[in-house]
């Protein structure tokens, strides 16, 4: 398919504060299998028909080797990747990632792995699709017609309380618990893979980015970036302003254009929404049922008060640097996300959340008959932050049955004395 062509570029750096890089990167041509040399230069790729994976991963653990859990994470992705070239391309893309979580997850095992993990965001193309596939909180965002988009979303706790009615979006940004996940790959035998297809228009970009980008720099900025700069430098200017924002986290950027012949011009009329279909959707559920804004507030105060008990959380993402004035071109305000439609989500034992130095904020957890914890008896047990068990509706009735009962024989004591 000679009639796609791809210009890319990547770039990851350590940051300020960090002596090691966790983040890591990879774009494949999968008709060669040959990783490409896209770092710090516009990397020109004819798309073939196995097509190009562009895969980030950024990686929790500290000492915990959450560089091992990244680089594990991309080597196995890009390995399924090019040996499984059968069925629909959103099916290769889950196994692919299924088989990536479980190789961390044995890795974790292994010496002083345990509780390393890592997000992922991953992009394929091939003919005039691409598909996006998402665990944890790393972006993926789609300029087209001057408009950025983000089209991902973060499988994090304070989107899941945006998503719920309990914080707005600004809040969220600055939010003390802005830096727990919902999910990561490693952690469990199995993790929920969400995944989207999006209809290739000539002159698309996508932008790849972990969250030492997209914690400091604003929606609006990044857009202002990746809209005056070509794929090299849009890199080189927003990793260089993550750091002169503090840099307190590794960061990681990829950047690529889609043009060629076999693709059509963007439509006047037509949104990207009408472009992107969601396959499969990352809904977090607690005890097999949907969360609600309550439960949802509860683990919210739960996850606070634990990390109050604790004192400071060493966590592998920095606080919210003191905002910049922004300069006159940036937007007034960032381009929304995509909402995918509500789909049902397949049951978990139970909601982890997960402070993103991979772990544990909370004290250990006995795994509950059935889970998956309890299934193997060998493994140690993670430390997580479960949601407290909601309350039952018939216990509190019979309560209030009873106490009203009492008050009315006491009344009648009353009475006939």
């Amino acid at each position: 398919m000679p009639g796609v062509k791809m210009v890319v570029s990547a770039m990851t750096d350590v940051g300020r504060e960090r002596t090691t890089n966790e983040d890591a990167f990879s774009i494949t041509d999968l008709e060669s299998g040959t990783t490409l040399a896209a770092e710090g230069t516009d990397y020109a790729i004819d798309i073939q028909e196995r097509g190009v994976l562009l895969a980030l991963s950024d990686g929790m653990g500290g000492a915990q080797a959450g560089e091992v859990a990244s680089a594990l994470v991309l080597d196995s992705l890009q390995q399924a990747m090019a040996r499984d070239a059968r069925g629909a391309i959103h099916e290769q893309l889950e196994h692919a990632v299924q088989r990536a979580n479980r190789n961390v997850f044995e890795e974790a095992k292994t010496g002083d792995k345990h509780g390393m993990g890592a997000t992922l965001t991953a992009l394929f193309v091939r003919g005039d699709e691409a598909y996006i596939a998402e665990v944890g909180d790393s972006r993926a965002y789609l300029l087209r017609k001057g408009r950025l988009r983000q089209i991902t979303r973060d499988q994090s706790l304070v989107q899941m309380l945006v998503d719920q009615g309990v914080m707005s979006a600004e809040e969220a940004r600055t939010s003390p618990s802005k830096n727990v996940i919902l999910q990561a790959m490693g952690l469990r035998r199995d993790v929920r893979v969400a995944i989207a297809r999006l209809r290739l228009r000539r002159g698309d970009r996508f932008v790849l980015c972990s969250d030492g980008v997209s914690n400091p720099v604003s929606d609006a900025e990044l857009q202002q970036i990746v809209t005056q700069s070509d794929p090299r430098a849009a890199c080189e200017t927003m990793i260089a302003l993550a750091n002169d924002r503090g840099g307190e986290d590794n960061q990681t950027a990829i950047v690529a254009d889609l043009t060629g012949d076999d693709l059509p011009m963007p439509d006047e009329f037509e949104t990207v929404t009408e472009t992107y279909e969601v396959l499969q959707t990352f809904a977090p559920q607690y005890r097999g049922r949907a969360i609600t804004a309550d439960v949802a507030e509860a683990a919210a105060k739960a996850v606070r008060a634990r990390s109050s008990a604790k004192g400071p959380v060493a966590t592998k993402r920095a606080p919210e640097p003191t905002p910049a004035e922004p300069s006159a071109a940036v937007a007034a305000t960032a381009a929304p996300s995509i909402e995918p439609p509500a789909e049902p989500a397949r049951a978990v034992p139970e909601l982890i959340v997960i402070d993103d130095e991979a772990a544990p904020i909370a004290a250990e957890v006995t795994p509950s008959p059935g889970s998956p914890d309890s299934a193997e008896p060998g493994r140690p047990r993670s430390r997580r932050s479960t949601l407290p068990p909601a309350p039952s509706t018939s216990r509190t009735l019979v309560i209030a049955l009873a106490v009203g009962a009492l008050l009315l024989v006491v009344l009648l004591v009353v009475l006939l004395r």
